[in-house]
């Protein structure tokens, strides 16, 4: 016959079963965890790298919005210019206004809805620059340029290809969501243009009903601090999960079922029931 000392000692590679499988659920989470603290670590320092990097921008833009204008590139360096880099330097042009090529494109302000103002100008230097003259409301008449020479002042201002967000430009229809230079200048048949435009700046000397310059809103959101603390906040939570994994692994198990069925109401363990000895 088999005695209870014997049916415990068969039945403790079961009850080691359970706790090898707990110990490597422990260290596969220990492994996740481990990992998606890295990577959150990483986006925090990628967050504040793109941090100083804005800081630089805002104040690169700063300086040129303070500084005196100057002239614009001659058509023989426009090949060269990086509108990007170059945005909201202050700038000055002297030309002409070319007539019948004004071009409307979608704008909010903060007069309200409407459009954009854009006409070519033909430099005094030669080549032709898209100048947005400002805002007109909708719905309003022709607003032609004047005749004659004309200097203005305004800031240098990259392309907007492809139309706005969610919403394409529609040369065809004559429907144009942002200032696309190179789209408008084939569309109105301009020939070679900039490959800027200038937003002009206000004009108070400006008859009533011509276009509002001067609304350019020059602002850069930076956030970046907040979403490195929300990354970094992440890594720390994921390390402190880890803590408490290994801290619920290291508590003994609860018995089982068939130990509580060994163990007499007295905390003895019973070790052989009736009829379970040897027969004499």
């Amino acid at each position: 016959m088999v005695t209870g000392a014997q049916r415990g000692a068969a039945g403790a590679p079961t009850a080691d079963r359970p706790a090898g499988r707990s110990r490597r659920l422990a260290l596969l989470a220990t492994l996740l965890l481990l990992a998606a603290a890295l990577g959150f670590t990483a986006l925090a320092a990628w967050q504040l790298q793109r941090r100083e990097a804005k800081l630089a921008l805002i104040e690169r833009t700063t300086a040129r919005l303070a500084a005196r204008p100057v002239a614009l590139p001659p058509p023989a360096d426009w090949p060269r210019v990086d509108a990007a880099a170059a945005a909201y330097t202050r700038v000055q042009a002297r030309g002409r206004w070319r007539p019948g090529a004004d071009t409307r494109v979608q704008a909010v302000t903060a007069l309200g809805a409407g459009h954009w103002l854009l006409s070519p100008l033909q430099l005094d230097g030669g080549g032709t620059v898209l100048v947005n003259r400002g805002w007109v409301p909708p719905g309003s008449g022709p607003v032609p340029a004047p005749s004659g020479p004309v200097q203005l002042t305004g800031l240098l201002r990259a392309s907007e290809p492809h139309g706005a967000f969610l919403r394409a430009n529609d040369p065809a229809a004559g429907r144009w969501t942002s200032r696309d230079v190179a789209a408008i200048a084939a569309a109105r048949g301009l020939g070679p243009v900039a490959p800027f435009f200038i937003d002009a700046a206000a004009d108070p000397t400006a008859p009533a009903g011509a276009p509002v310059g001067g609304l350019t809103v020059v602002a850069f959101p930076n956030n970046h601090a907040v979403y490195a603390l929300t990354w970094s906040a992440l890594a720390l939570m994921s390390l402190c999960a880890i803590v408490l994994v290994w801290r619920e692994h290291g508590r003994p198990a609860a018995p089982s079922a068939a130990a509580a069925r060994r163990v007499r109401p007295g905390g003895a363990a019973a070790t052989e029931r009736p009829g379970d000895g040897d027969a004499d």
